[in-house]
């Protein structure tokens, strides 16, 4: 078995669950904190990444889950599933900054991708990753995504997603066939 995945602990989140899955959201993607992993967003975007209603409205959702992930009972990463017909989108992922690069995100990835695969029979994940990120994709990439060259915009000038630092960020559809 994968050490990543010893004494983990996967289930759906609740509404008890907001305020800390927000705050680790925030903690891998924006800030001086984010800086301790490799998932940062700090150089290209400042401001939040996610807030309560948004967070509350993925653990809400009828057509998907928020599936947090615990070790010794605290909340240590999470990502989202749903189910959008054909295929499932696969987003809000997080991992603890001081966890990563043990190979944690490649478990919930996979556990992700099972989920998908035998709730909804879905044969396909879709996801979207901000096409400046290279090291990001790349590591999507090795796990059988591919880049799609399918972008949309950036949402330029709504602070709920962040204040862009640069003026050339959208996002990139990536796909991978769940076998």
């Amino acid at each position: 078995m994968d050490t990543a995945a010893t004494g983990l602990t996967f289930r759906d989140a609740t509404d008890t669950d907001v305020d800390e899955l927000v705050a680790l959201i925030e903690s891998a993607y924006r800030g001086d904190a984010s800086r301790a992993g490799w998932t940062t967003e700090a150089d290209i975007l400042q401001g939040q990444r996610t807030d309560p209603e948004g967070v509350r409205a993925v653990v809400k959702s009828p057509d998907g889950r928020l599936l947090t992930v615990e070790r010794e009972g605290r909340i240590v990463a999470c990502c989202q599933v749903e189910h959008r017909g054909e295929h499932a989108y696969f987003g809000m992922f997080a991992v603890s900054p001081r966890l990563q690069g043990a190979g944690l995100g490649k478990v919930i990835l996979t556990e992700a991708e099972r989920l998908a695969r035998e709730t909804w029979g879905v044969t396909e994940m879709h996801m979207t990753v901000i096409s400046v990120r290279d090291d990001l994709i790349a590591w999507y990439e090795r796990r059988g995504y591919r880049r799609t060259g399918r972008m949309t915009p950036f949402p330029y000038g709504d602070e709920r997603f962040g204040v862009p630092q640069r003026d050339d960020l959208e996002f990139e559809l990536l796909v991978k066939e769940l076998v």
